[in-house]
């Protein structure tokens, strides 16, 4: 399985994966960011008859190339248009998904790599990270009262 780099995106890595992902059971939806909303990846996807549940961008455009790929990342425009984006971010998921991916950027913004190569230094580091954010966390959280 692949990592993106900070230098590098998550759609060349995204490409790659569903190739490493084994023929049986039989692949279901991958999901992803809207930075995957490009051909290839939803070419992989599709080419190993997976669904692709990846986020138009804001700006998305109507694919005039025909294929499955193409025909199902349009079949996503028109539902995100039909619907709104809000509402079909909470049909497939994709909120739920931000709302995880938000923590791994906080922890990322600590620094990408672990410099200690004991596994036990390792995972102290990580639980460092993590104590520091949960920390963070709790200084900036709104305290809110009921007003009668």
């Amino acid at each position: 399985m692949g990592f993106a780099s900070s230098r590098e995106g998550d759609s060349p890595v995204l490409s790659d994966l569903p190739a490493q992902i084994p023929a049986e059971p039989s692949m279901g939806a991958i999901t992803a960011e809207g930075a995957c909303d490009t051909p290839t990846c939803h070419s992989a996807i599709a080419g190993r008859g997976g669904t692709a549940v990846i986020p138009n961008r804001r700006n998305g455009r109507h694919w005039f190339e025909d294929g499955p790929a193409a025909r199902a990342r349009n079949e996503i425009l028109r539902a995100s248009r039909h619907f709104g984006r809000a509402f079909w971010w909470g049909l497939t998921g994709t909120h739920a998904r931000n709302r995880i991916e938000a923590p791994m950027r906080r922890l990322e913004a600590f620094g990408e790599r672990i410099a200690a190569r004991d596994p036990d230094r390792q995972t102290a580091g990580i639980h460092t990270r993590i104590a520091l954010l949960n920390r963070f966390s709790a200084l900036a959280w709104a305290a809110t009262t009921r007003v009668v």
